[in-house]
């Protein structure tokens, strides 16, 4: 009895029996309305004896190293008083708009201000330059803002095609510039197939002109005759020695097509296995253009004397009288008198040359070139000319302050702006085999008077030197015009059109129908020359 008192007592603890699951039925009494934070068995234990990694003191390494996953609840616990002195009630008052924003206005003066302080600057610095350093400051100034004025309004000038597209047209093909570039070809050496026509000798006098002593230009009687491919009586002679015939001017715009801007069209012909390049009687071809690749070329605007059309006159207009103005009386005869005088006219200082050309072993050119003077035997020149208008509105140099002393810059210019019409002037010389490339400088008596002009310089260039110096490859004019062909070649027996998109850098190739542009004298003029070339055949 005595052992068994001795011995502690043991009573069992209350049992809950979770029959679905483990863990407690009921919460204890302690525990109710505590609120429970998750926690995860991956949690540190030294969370709560670390005093270092709380609020107050926040490591930069290892700030987390006691976060847990539930990082939503971790301030479950955390009291939060909230201050009386901090309540206010809700001001139901409308506030009323500043018209003036103070952001706006302090950005305008910030700008005033920085705009002041530079030409306060660029003033000081022009104080201590000489007088040819202020000229060029104040033209770099008129220059910058001739290009940005307007900027935000200029609006994208449309342009209409040099031809009327029929609906009853078909293209046939589209022709890409950037399919063009790339292409090269290289023709063997030319062949005189005929001479015609008088040519006079140059005068050297007009090397000698400048600023200071110009001459006036004179207006010419003599008459220009611009007759297109099968219109010539000699190139109907020579059906029989090729399959691809054209003129020299028809020749320098397909050549030199990816530097073109305006719109223009070439009407091709294929009679069985032979390429007629032609032009229509009211075609842009032998117009000049003024400022074609300038940044801001002139206004579409007819009756403006300076609009793009008036300007294309007037250009045209100066080369005539240009070219037969430059030259002494003597005459030079070639073999065949001039093909298209007609009896009682005078006609222009200009020879004649039909070569052939063996592109391929399947293409044979024969063309009619152009020659304006010649200054030894066997020395032949083309004679153009450039012109100015206004140096404001076109964007160029004075010419009677700069071209005497600044010449290269006032070809740079020129270059810049009439890239395509100096291209296709060099790519005509080229073709008729000229030695000389004279271009002349002709300037407007006043800058509003389109009617009366003066000659103030020339400049002499080998036609062969200036085609690397305007990079104009003569491998690519080749290969563009090879290409041509052969995309016509391709083509049916008919009539085609190739036009310039007046928009984008692209030539389009229409099937037209076979009356197009062609009225009865035309029509019978056109069956004359088809039986001719089936008798050749």
């Amino acid at each position: 009895m005595a052992a068994a008192a001795s011995v502690p007592g043991f009573s069992l603890p209350k049992i809950f029996d979770n029959p679905s699951g483990w863990g407690p039925t009921v919460v204890p009494e302690q525990f109710k309305d505590t609120p429970y934070q998750p926690y995860s068995k991956s949690d540190r234990l030294g969370k709560a004896a670390d005093a270092f990694t709380g609020a107050t003191f926040q490591a930069r390494r290892g700030g987390n190293k006691y976060g847990s996953q539930y990082t939503a609840v971790q301030d479950l616990y955390g009291y939060y008083h909230d201050d009386e002195s901090a309540f206010q009630l809700v001001d139901t008052v409308k506030t009323q708009r500043q018209l003036f924003r103070k952001g706006k206005w302090q950005s305008r003066m910030n700008r005033r201000e920085v705009n002041k302080a530079r030409e306060d600057r660029r003033m000081a610095g022009t104080q201590s330059m000489s007088k040819v350093q202020k000229a060029r400051e104040r033209d770099r100034e008129r220059k910058w803002q001739r290009k940005n004025v307007g900027r935000r309004d200029r609006v994208l000038i449309k342009r209409e095609p040099s031809v009327e597209v029929r609906p009853s047209w078909q293209v046939v093909e589209e022709i890409e510039f950037s399919r063009l570039t790339k292409l090269a070809c290289d023709p063997d050496d030319p062949k005189d197939l005929l001479t015609c026509g008088a040519v006079a000798q140059y005068d050297r006098s007009f090397d000698k002109l400048t600023t200071k002593a110009p001459r006036p230009l004179q207006a010419t009687r003599r008459s220009f005759h611009h007759v297109t491919t099968t219109m010539d009586p000699h190139i109907r002679k020579f059906v029989g020695q090729g399959n691809v015939f054209a003129t020299d001017a028809i020749l320098a715009t397909l050549m030199t097509t990816t530097r073109s801007v305006y719109s223009w069209d070439i009407v091709v012909e294929r009679v069985k296995d032979k390429l007629f390049f032609d032009k229509r009687d009211d075609s842009e071809i032998d117009t000049l253009t003024v400022n074609e690749t300038a940044n801001e070329p002139p206004q579409e605007d007819f009756e403006h004397p300076n609009s793009a059309f008036n300007l294309a006159r007037e250009a045209t207009r100066i080369n005539e009288d240009f070219s037969q103005q430059c030259l002494r009386p003597e005459l030079q005869r070639f073999g065949e008198p001039h093909p298209f005088a007609q009896p009682g006219e005078e006609p222009a200082s200009v020879g004649y040359r039909y070569r052939s050309w063996a592109i391929s072993d399947s293409l044979t050119l024969v063309a009619r070139t152009e020659l304006d003077a010649v200054l030894e035997k066997d020395e032949y020149v083309t004679i153009r000319a450039l012109n100015e208008w206004d140096p404001k509105a076109s964007g160029s140099m004075d010419w009677r302050q700069r071209l005497d002393a600044q010449r290269g810059a006032v070809f740079a210019t020129e270059l810049k702006n009439n890239n395509c019409k100096l291209a296709k002037w060099t790519t005509s010389a080229l073709l008729a085999g000229s030695s000389s490339l004279r271009l002349g400088y002709v300037s407007r008596t006043a800058v509003a008077d389109p009617q009366n002009h003066v000659i103030l310089g020339t400049q002499s260039y080998k036609p062969k030197e200036f085609s690397s110096q305007i990079s104009l490859s003569q491998a690519n004019c080749w290969g563009i015009f090879k290409y041509i062909c052969d995309v016509c070649m391709r083509l049916d027996e008919g009539k085609y059109v190739i036009l310039k998109d007046p928009m984008k850098p692209m030539i389009r190739i229409y099937r037209v129908p076979d009356d197009a542009f062609e009225n009865d004298d035309e029509e019978e003029s056109d069956d004359e020359y088809r039986e001719s070339s089936a008798l050749v055949e």
